[in-house]
């Protein structure tokens, strides 16, 4: 697994949103930076609070010209139902061969309960309107992930 770093430009991509729907990218970047973060599955108890979290604070994030995108493999049927059950006010996007995954060096090996297999890793990527990676998230609690990026944007 070999994780993009700061600095390196991230990979510009098209994947269907939760409504099926293209988003790219480079079109998002023309207005905001683009906070992408990459989460194993939808409607999963931590993927749950780390995407409530988010939600709770994209008033704070838009301050900081910051918008969100969350990756996992999920198809966009479930997508859909994981953004109406928990009224998920960003953009979620299907990433089902995992190719963006792979792209950002997220997709890998992981261990749970004894059990090894290949899945996204919990990682985010601060991405400029540039393309530019300016930070990379990796040290953080699913409850915390929020506070671990506007902490960061506030000492920018």
């Amino acid at each position: 697994m070999q994780t993009l770093t700061a600095g390196q430009q991230a990979p510009d991509f098209t994947l269907p949103n939760q409504h099926n729907q293209p988003v790219t990218l480079s079109n998002l970047l023309k207005d905001n930076r683009v906070l992408v973060y990459f989460y194993p599955k939808a409607m999963t108890p931590g993927c749950t609070v780390q995407a409530c979290s988010l939600r709770d604070s994209q008033q704070e994030l838009a301050k900081h010209s910051v918008k969100v995108v969350g990756i996992s493999t999920d198809e966009p049927k479930r997508l859909a139902k994981f953004a109406e059950r928990d009224q998920l006010n960003f953009t979620l996007l299907g990433d089902e061969d995992h190719q963006v995954a792979d792209q950002f060096g997220v997709w890998g090996t992981k261990k749970f309960m004894g059990k090894v297999y290949d899945g996204i890793h919990r990682l985010s990527f601060l991405v400029n309107q540039d393309g530019s990676i300016a930070h990379v998230f990796d040290k953080f609690k699913t409850k915390d992930h929020h506070q671990v990026v506007l902490d960061y944007l506030q000492g920018e």
